[in-house]
């Protein structure tokens, strides 16, 4: 473990002196880790490539910004792949900044269909939804974020984001009901 760290510190160093060698590691060695986060911000593959190099390119860039101090490189890579994924979903349609929902009715979707879908047939849903609301909903279901820390990376009221979410379940519920 103490070997793979100082590899890691190496490469990193290796990164911020534009070693084209080293920048080709850290990406073989992220790959799979940043395509599992793009492809929760995209509707395919290929979108999920798109955002991926967009975001090496800024990890590259930006590596002399990067401090160990302040947490892991896997955080540090994940946080910019998150970010390009949402200017990814923006920039695919406009976010509706204009409806409001302060109460959201929860709507029920069966385990036992979820339990007989794999998570690719799941993600391919997700997909489907409307770029606002699969953004928010990847951040709220799949993130962990609560709706004031979404509001804040979207630049949308907290009651947006809870409609968003609440529409994202509408059209989860729907989809999966006619699965059934």
């Amino acid at each position: 473990m103490i070997a793979e760290a100082l590899d890691i510190d190496q490469l990193v160093e290796d990164c911020k002196g534009n070693q084209r060698r080293a920048q080709e590691q850290l990406y073989r060695q992220f790959y799979n880790y940043a395509m599992t986060i793009a492809l929760r911000y995209s509707r395919d593959e290929a979108d999920a490539a798109d955002i991926m190099s967009h975001a090496f390119v800024k990890i590259f860039k930006s590596m002399h910004t990067f401090d160990k101090s302040k947490g892991a490189l896997q955080t540090w890579i994940k946080r910019i792949v998150m970010n390009e994924g949402l200017d990814h979903l923006k920039a695919r349609e406009r976010f509706s900044k204009d409806m409001e929902l302060e109460t959201v009715e929860e709507p029920q979707i069966s385990n036992t269909v979820l339990e007989r879908m794999g998570a690719d047939e799941i993600m391919k849903l997700i997909h489907q939804l409307p770029p606002a609301t699969h953004a928010v909903f990847v951040l709220y279901a799949v993130e962990g974020y609560n709706h004031r820390e979404i509001a804040e990376q979207l630049n949308i009221s907290e009651g947006t984001s809870k409609w968003h979410l609440s529409e994202a379940r509408k059209k989860l519920q729907q989809q999966l009901s006619r699965t059934t």
